[in-house]
């Protein structure tokens, strides 16, 4: 038994060193190979001090809320620094935060592959609309962008409107009582959106609060984003042996699991109606199953432009990256937006008024015409998703040579866009961390520049459901504002701020609901 252990132990060892001895060679060699972009890039501000083969990351905090006010602190710290040079391993990434060097990046029909930091996403996402690159990513924008015509996008309204009655029906039990975290019941109303209008399931998820897959994509937002600041966790052998490899190996075949199911029961379905498609009760279902078509019924039809048909992995990577991107980020858009309004009541009493001027004292259900003319609330939404974007950075590689603010980039660069820091520029944002929803006014925004203001990216590879979110937004924010008055004690230093795939509060968004007066009274 003793030389059983000891030569577990003696094995271990040799294992060990060995990887060691792995590592150092692999990081000396990229920090060889980047040896020419440090020289090159040499000129541009950066972050001090830097180490050799971990550059900044032994900076970085490895709790997430702590990360982002570093990442804030640094923003402000550099504000009028035409660019800023960050060392993630022997890696150079330059961090963008100004509208005209934000341009060179976005504009560009070039620089639209993806950062190597997206390849932690590949497990979960494959090379999907958000990961892929290249011809990949052109065929399937082009086949996907009729997706979210606007008529497909009235049919989805339906969804949202019964999902957002049923989250003001749970919210009810909360009027006139103690403070709660509204974080979980928004999540599970977007969930239930997605998979609806995405899917073509009703999972209910509104009633039935402990989802493990509303876990499993918050456990699995947080290991990617450590991954992605630790260098040395970045091979997928050290990950496994020194990181949370079994974490994530779990989160995945909860979240594939899930998407696998959906899948299968949509494709039996469609078998089923094509056996009885020439029956009477066959068409009813039929032009029933129409009014309510899913994302997903057009991923299992499309076809790209050689005219054929996408394969199962094809189909559920997109599938995943819709789930992934279509709730998660409203959700948390959402809960910024209540927790503004309960912040600033003057800028609610103007939201009850539009409303008061729309609905009256009807109590019908919204339409697409009431939510035209819910411009103000439209401010309110985009002002909130100035001040937190729901996506709080978003990474290019420079495929090829180019020149910002002067400066030479040379190519395979990494690049950093910070819409959180260019949202709060001065010269277009006066007093930037003050919520005033007027700066979206027509006759305010015009001559904006266009790439100050990118809580959807912009550019070719903008986000292409960003129409499908702000609609969900404005109908459930409205659905909520024309039955409470919100308020809250929470400062903003208590609500927390964790960066990791997405902007949300870490401690939740504590808020009080009362009744509100009725229009006549």
């Amino acid at each position: 038994m003793a030389l059983i252990s000891g030569g577990f132990f003696i094995g271990w060892v040799v294992g060990a060193t060995s990887a060691l001895v792995l590592v150092v060679a692999t990081a000396s060699f990229l920090v060889l190979r980047n040896y020419r972009k440090w020289k090159e890039m040499k000129a541009i501000p950066e972050i001090k001090p830097w180490y050799p083969i971990l550059g900044n990351s032994m900076l970085m905090d490895s709790d997430g809320e702590g990360f982002w006010k570093q990442v804030i602190h640094y923003s402000e710290e550099f504000r009028y620094m035409p660019l800023l040079k960050l060392w993630i391993g022997p890696f150079p990434h330059l961090i963008l935060y100004h509208q005209d060097t934000v341009e060179v990046v976005l504009r560009s029909s070039t620089f639209i592959e993806k950062s190597y930091l997206y390849r932690f996403l590949q497990p979960w996402l494959g090379t999907g609309l958000l990961t892929s690159t290249g011809k990949k990513w052109h065929s399937r924008r082009k086949m996907l962008t009729p997706t979210f015509h606007f008529t497909i996008l009235v049919d989805f309204f339906e969804v949202m409107t019964e999902q957002a009655n049923i989250l003001v029906q749970n919210l009810e039990q909360y009027l006139d009582k103690d403070p709660f975290n509204c974080s979980s019941y928004i999540v599970l109303c977007t969930l239930d959106i997605i998979c609806e209008t995405a899917m073509g399931k009703n999972i209910g998820a509104q009633k039935n609060k402990n989802s493990d897959y509303v876990k499993a994509v918050q456990s699995m937002s947080d290991l990617i984003h450590h991954r992605q600041k630790s260098p040395w966790l970045w091979p997928n052998l050290f990950y496994n042996i020194f990181g949370e490899g079994r974490q994530h190996y779990m989160n995945l075949k909860i979240l594939h699991s899930f998407t696998d199911k959906v899948i299968e029961e949509k494709v039996c379905k469609i078998k089923q109606q094509e056996q009885y498609q020439n029956g009477a009760a066959s068409s009813n279902h039929l032009r029933k199953n129409k009014e309510r078509r899913a994302f997903l019924d057009m991923l299992l039809n499309a076809r790209d432009e050689d005219g054929k048909k996408l394969n199962y992995a094809s189909i559920r990577e997109e599938a995943d990256t819709f789930m992934f991107e279509g709730h998660d980020t409203t959700a948390a858009a959402l809960n910024w937006a209540i927790y503004l309004l309960a912040r600033h009541p003057e800028i609610q009493r103007k939201v009850h008024n539009e409303l008061d001027e729309v609905f009256g004292d009807s109590d019908h259900h919204i339409t697409m015409q009431d939510l035209k003319k819910l411009r103000y609330l439209e401010c309110v939404i985009k002002e909130a998703l100035r001040l937190f974007p729901s996506v709080p950075f978003f990474a290019r590689i420079l495929n090829e040579e180019c020149y910002i603010r002067g400066f030479k980039i040379p190519k395979g660069t990494d690049v950093i866009i910070l819409p959180y820091a260019l949202h709060r520029d001065p010269d277009n944002f006066p007093e930037p961390e003050e919520f005033r929803p007027e700066r979206f006014f027509p006759e305010n925004s015009a001559g904006r520049h266009p790439y100050s203001y990118i809580p959807f990216s912009a550019g070719p590879r903008n986000c292409i459901g960003q129409r499908f979110a702000l609609l969900e937004e404005k109908t459930i924010l409205a659905t909520i504002m024309r039955h409470f008055w919100i308020e809250t004690k929470q400062k903003c230093e208590d609500v927390g701020m964790v960066a990791e795939l997405i902007l949300r509060p870490s401690k939740g968004i504590w808020i009080q609901l009362k009744k509100r007066p009725s229009p006549s009274s």
